[in-house]
């Protein structure tokens, strides 16, 4: 299992990669499967992370079996925290 140090970088991954990828937008989300392989993160470490997430109101998961995220979605609650990070950083 992976460090809290870990755990926390895969999180930070993880939403940096949806809003990327979705540019924002709440339709749109990013499966599971390409999560894991862009981001290299074992399956349960990222099922973790995104039961974390969820968990904060920051994604919404659609789950399959083994508790897998098949789909994740970032909700606007997500989009505002990655565009005032985005905002910081200038």
């Amino acid at each position: 299992m992976a460090t809290l140090h870990e755990r926390k970088h895969f999180r930070e991954a993880i939403m940096k990669a949806l809003y990327e990828a979705t540019e924002g937008n709440r339709l749109l989300g990013v499966t599971g499967a390409k999560l894991r392989d862009d981001l290299q993160v074992p399956e349960q470490d990222l099922a973790a992370a995104c039961a974390y997430l969820m968990g904060e109101g920051l994604i919404t998961v659609d789950w399959s079996r083994g508790n897998t995220p098949a789909m994740v979605t970032l909700t606007h609650q997500g989009i505002r925290l990655m565009e005032a990070e985005e905002e910081d950083r200038g």
